[in-house]
């Protein structure tokens, strides 16, 4: 079955596995951006090349659907941070994939997967300079959801108590 292949070769990091799975005309969309769509096998292979490149660990969890579509979960971490990703997939009449639609969360997880897989993707088509300029305008971001996350995000959270209403011992006159 083609979902076994896929989530082998994901927790392997085998690109080549991967891309067997696929459909010629497949078409991936990706969590990071709506401006484009890889497009085709070999675009798809190259995108899943440079993501098996910066993410470390892939574990997946749980499968739901049928033989026409399957929603596929995973544990994942890139650069320390932890992550987890659905992936939508959905087949053509031989069983392969012909869309991949990828969802992550949390914020800080998906941001260094941004940071780290566009400069490995732009090097590969043959752009250094893009990738470069691609590395230095997602650091920012990745810095900030990370530290946001660790930081500021807490401040919200249901159980936490308001310092400021800190309350007084009651005095015995």
């Amino acid at each position: 079955m083609t979902t076994a292949s896929w989530r082998a070769a994901g927790e392997s990091h085998d690109a080549e596995l991967a891309a067997g799975c696929l459909a010629d005309d497949v078409r991936v969309i990706s969590p990071l951006t709506a401006r484009f769509r890889f497009e085709g096998r070999e675009q798809a292979r190259d995108m899943l090349v440079a993501a098996f490149a910066v993410i470390d660990v892939i574990r997946y969890h749980t499968e739901l659907g049928d033989e026409s579509a399957r929603a596929l979960f995973f544990h994942g971490r890139c650069r320390g941070q932890e992550f987890e990703e659905a992936q939508l997939l959905r087949f053509d009449g031989e069983g392969r994939i012909v869309e991949l639609t990828l969802f992550g969360r949390p914020l800080p997880g998906l941001t260094a997967v941004m940071a780290a897989i566009g400069p490995v993707l732009l090097k590969r088509q043959g752009r250094p300079v893009a990738a470069r300029f691609i590395g230095a305008a997602t650091a920012p971001l990745a810095l900030m959801t990370r530290a946001g996350d660790k930081r500021i995000v807490p401040l919200a959270a249901p159980d936490r108590t308001d310092p400021r209403a800190k309350q007084t011992p009651e005095r015995k006159e």
